[in-house]
C-alpha cells in the first residue's frame, strides 16, 4: 500500500466501484470531511445511514487498513489546506493574475529596500566564478534566468537546476567562488545542502530566499522574498514575480557598475542578433 497517495482522489477514482452503502460514506467524507475525520465510527455510520460493517468495509475499499488510518489520511488532506479541497468559485483570471502580480511585487520592493544588495553585488562582481543553484519549477527555470542575464555581461557564471549536481558542484569550490541560491521557502533539501556544502569549502553564498528559512541561515547575504499566496490555488506561484524582480535588480547593479564592459558586450550581442534575425533597434536582446 502506497502511503503517500491522496485519499480524496482514490475516494473519487473508486466511487463507481464501491457498494451502494459505501457510496454513502464516500458522500459523506466529501459533504464533511471535517466531521469524518474526526467523529467515531459508530457516528460515521449514524450519519451516512449504514452500518459500521460498511464504514469499515469502505475503508478497505479504498485503500485503507482500517478506519482510523481512513481518518488519519482524511486528516492529511486537511492539513495541506482546505484551498485544495474547496471551489474556489468564480474568478476573474485575467485581473487575479495582474492584481496578484502587482501586490506580490509591491510587498517584496519593500523587503528588498532593506535587503544588503550592495553586499551581494559586491560579491558576485568579485567571483572568480559564479554558480546558480535552484530545483523545481520556479527556481529551476530563473537560475537559468540569472545566467543568462549575467552571461552577457560577461561573468562566468553557470546554472545547475538538479537536484544531485549542486551537491557535487560545491565539494569542488573555494574561497573565491560565488554560490547564488534560489529557493522561495528556503526549505528545499537540496539547494539547502549544496549551499552547506559550498560553504564548508569556503564559497560565499548569496541566498534568494524566505527570511529565517534553513537557506537564509546558510548564506552570507539574503535577499528576502515573501510569497503572497492566496486561496485561490489555480494561479500559478506569484513568487515567481518577487524572485525574477531581484535578479533583475542584481543584472541592472552589475551592468551600471561596469557601464563601459557591459556597453561593449550588450553591442556586439545586438548586433549579432540583427545579423541573425533583422528587425527593429528596439527588440529585446535574447530574450
Amino acid at each position: 500500500m502506497t502511503q503517500d497517495i491522496d485519499i480524496l482522489s482514490r475516494i473519487t477514482n473508486d466511487f463507481a466501484g464501491l457498494r451502494d452503502a459505501e457510496k454513502k460514506v464516500a458522500e459523506l467524507i466529501f459533504a464533511d470531511i471535517d466531521f469524518v475525520s474526526e467523529a467515531s465510527i459508530n457516528a460515521i455510520a449514524e450519519r451516512a445511514e449504514v452500518s459500521e460493517a460498511s464504514v469499515t468495509r469502505f475503508a478497505r475499499a479504498v485503500g485503507c487498513d482500517n478506519v482510523r488510518d481512513l481518518k488519519l489520511r482524511l486528516a492529511r488532506s486537511l492539513a495541506a489546506g482546505r484551498r485544495f479541497i474547496q471551489d474556489a468559485g468564480e474568478v476573474n483570471g485575467l485581473h487575479a493574475v495582474y492584481d496578484i502580480a502587482c501586490q506580490t511585487l509591491s510587498l517584496n520592493r519593500e523587503l528588498m529596500e532593506k535587503a544588503d544588495v550592495s553586499t551581494a553585488v559586491e560579491l558576485l562582481d568579485g567571483a572568480r566564478q559564479i554558480l546558480v543553484f535552484g530545483a523545481g519549477g520556479g527556481s529551476t527555470m530563473l537560475a537559468q534566468e540569472l545566467q543568462f542575464r549575467l552571461v552577457r555581461l560577461g561573468y562566468a557564471i553557470s546554472a545547475y537546476p538538479q537536484s544531485l549536481l549542486p551537491r557535487m558542484v560545491a565539494s569542488t569550490l573555494d574561497h573565491d567562488d560565488v554560490i547564488v541560491a534560489l529557493s522561495v521557502s528556503g526549505y528545499t533539501p537540496e539547494t539547502v545542502d549544496a549551499a552547506l556544502i559550498a560553504r564548508q569549502y569556503g564559497a560565499r553564498v548569496v541566498a534568494i530566499t524566505a527570511h529565517g528559512s534553513p537557506l537564509a541561515d546558510a548564506a552570507n547575504v539574503v535577499l528576502p522574498v515573501a510569497a503572497r499566496e492566496t486561496d485561490f490555488i489555480y494561479h500559478p506561484s506569484a513568487s515567481r514575480y518577487a524572485m525574477l524582480a531581484a535578479i533583475d535588480v542584481l543584472a541592472l547593479e552589475l551592468a551600471l557598475r561596469h557601464q563601459d564592459r557591459s556597453r561593449a558586450k550588450l553591442r556586439r550581442l545586438k548586433i549579432t542578433l540583427d545579423a541573425h534575425r533583422g528587425g527593429g533597434d528596439r527588440q529585446p536582446l535574447g530574450d
